[in-house]
């Protein structure tokens, strides 16, 4: 199943909601994407979710600056 490693985003419940209101059971799931990490100075490839990957991308561009 499909998990981002950092927060552990998995699929989640919910209901397609059809134009006559007839609700049938559905998943969501995360955007889960394959990338190379640097954590603790070694380069780690993970699964993560595009939130993270975008939180990861920001935090780094801040300790660039």
């Amino acid at each position: 199943m499909a998990m981002c490693e950092i927060c552990g985003a998995r699929r989640r419940a919910g209901k397609n909601v059809s134009h006559s209101n007839r609700h049938t059971n559905r998943w969501f799931f995360p955007n889960i994407q394959r990338a190379k990490l640097i954590i603790n100075g070694k380069s780690q490839r993970m699964k993560v979710c595009t939130r993270c990957l975008r939180t990861a991308q920001n935090k780094q561009k801040r300790l660039l600056v």
